[in-house]
């Protein structure tokens, strides 16, 4: 981004300092999600991502065991800290695996099998969570910390992990706090029972699924929480619909592929690409503050980036209301 390039539009999280752009690099993929890409192949997406505008950057313990977040506190290093926003996770524990042979992609990751991840959602759990994730940042405070994906430990996370985040919010470690799963019912319960600033919301505000319309972003909104939409391609389906697409991490099943076709149909007639829509489509919803995209390439970073910044005509959502892609009372991007 060249110097007289506008300031990236920031938009706030909750009732916090904390902001999002409206596009958030996710950074599961400089973290080897899937597949190896080098230190110099992340540091050129990162660099991509900083010369289109996105500021906010997320990332976790969980990728790559730490390498992602060791790859985003580099490229952060000689940056002015307040031109950015960095959210990583709690909740899974890295513990040295000394001599552990092979690599971890039973996990999803190309990385050696260095660490092992242990489920902990205590108070102190959370302290040394985000200790050893600052310590790989290079970072003294970060400024949105979520509960990662809590399933099986909703319990702990409300009376142990959130307390002690509420805790550091105040001590000033952290600026926001959230959740971040990929279901509705658990995120609901801590929008009504706690003061949770943000909801990182996967796959369940898109164009094949809006369950989040039902009861957490109606909630959301009425709590002043915000929601951060990921997920949006449903693991890669809405990005390019084919036989074999996954589906949330998965095959797709032959209906749903079938409503991906269609739905790329419609888009191409109006001269509008699917991922374009996928991409847009929860920024419609006024709980929703941005869209986080996992890149792991330059090319990706550009090709989000221009997704994001182009015309949708309004004759593309009515056509999908009428077809009952999207339910009537689904708010779209500048059509209301």
């Amino acid at each position: 981004m060249s110097a007289d390039s506008p300031t990236p539009t920031r938009v706030p999280l909750g009732r916090t300092t904390a902001w999002t752009t409206r596009l958030a690099f996710g950074a599961a993929g400089i973290g080897n999600l899937y597949r190896a890409v080098t230190d110099d192949e992340a540091a050129r997406t990162l660099a991509t991502a900083w010369d289109r505008g996105i500021r906010s950057f997320d990332t976790a313990p969980h990728y790559g065991l730490g390498l992602s977040e060791r790859r985003l506190g580099a490229f952060l290093r000689d940056r002015p800290r307040d031109t950015y926003t960095v959210s990583t996770k709690v909740g899974r524990l890295l513990v040295p695996a000394p001599g552990a042979p092979g690599d971890d992609l039973a996990h999803g990751f190309a990385v050696p099998a260095a660490y092992r991840r242990v489920w902990d959602f205590s108070a102190d759990g959370v302290r040394r969570g985000l200790e050893a994730s600052l310590e790989r940042l290079g970072l003294d405070r970060v400024d949105i910390v979520y509960l990662h994906d809590p399933d099986d430990h909703a319990d702990q996370a409300l009376r142990q992990a959130y307390p002690a985040l509420e805790r550091l919010r105040a001590e000033g470690v952290v600026r926001a706090i959230g959740i971040g799963m990929n279901q509705t019912a658990i995120p609901t319960r801590f929008v009504a029972e706690t003061d949770v600033d943000v909801v990182l919301l996967a796959g369940r505000y898109t164009l094949l699924d809006q369950s989040g319309l039902t009861e957490l972003l109606p909630a959301a909104h009425r709590r002043g929480v915000s929601i951060v939409a990921g997920g949006v391609f449903n693991s890669g389906l809405l990005a390019d619909p084919r036989p074999g697409a996954t589906y949330d991490y998965a095959a797709a099943p032959p209906e749903v592929l079938a409503r991906a076709l269609r739905l790329r149909e419609i888009c191409e007639r109006h001269g509008v690409p699917l991922r374009a829509v996928a991409a847009r489509f929860p920024l419609g919803h006024p709980a929703v503050a941005g869209v986080l995209l996992g890149l792991r390439s330059a090319a990706e970073v550009t090709d989000a980036a221009d997704m994001l910044a182009g015309e949708i005509p309004a004759s593309l959502w009515d056509e999908l209301r009428r077809e009952r892609h999207l339910p009537g009372t689904a708010p779209v991007p500048n059509h209301r």
